[in-house]
């Protein structure tokens, strides 16, 4: 199980290149053929890994609403979060998810492994952040 933080982000962040709370962002399925390589930058280099269009997923995947950043100066930190993202009515397979910014030329961000198949059938497909955010820098 391999998650991880892809280095375009980081660079990013130290050229204020994007804005984790005013750039759209989007995440995107993949499949079991996906493996998080930190030295991707754009999502054309791990796109023929996502899930096809089918079972109410579409490819480019779903907007993350309500990205916020907040600091938190009694531990030391910032915070990255956003809203759960969900597919209705889906039918897919999913073994990863990753997060990149559409309107930084698909520049990645995040890279999440799910730890084994995550299945939905003529479901609801929910991606639920961690209560502590998706992203914190301490």
């Amino acid at each position: 199980m391999a998650s991880g933080i892809y280095n375009r982000f980081k660079y990013n962040v130290m050229k204020k290149l994007l804005d984790l709370s005013s750039d759209t962002l989007k995440v995107i399925l993949l499949t079991t053929s996906h493996a998080f390589n930190a030295d991707h930058n754009e999502l054309t280099d791990i796109n023929a890994n996502e899930l096809a269009a089918a079972g109410n997923y579409a490819t480019g995947g779903a907007t993350l609403g309500s990205p916020t950043v907040t600091q938190d100066d009694a531990n030391d930190c910032a915070t990255f979060d956003g809203a759960d993202v969900a597919w209705t009515g889906a039918t897919f397979t999913a073994y990863h998810a990753a997060i990149y910014a559409s309107t930084v030329s698909n520049n990645l961000i995040a890279s999440i492994d799910f730890g084994g198949a995550k299945a939905v059938s003529a479901g609801t497909f929910t991606i639920q952040w961690s209560a502590n955010g998706i992203l914190k820098i301490s």
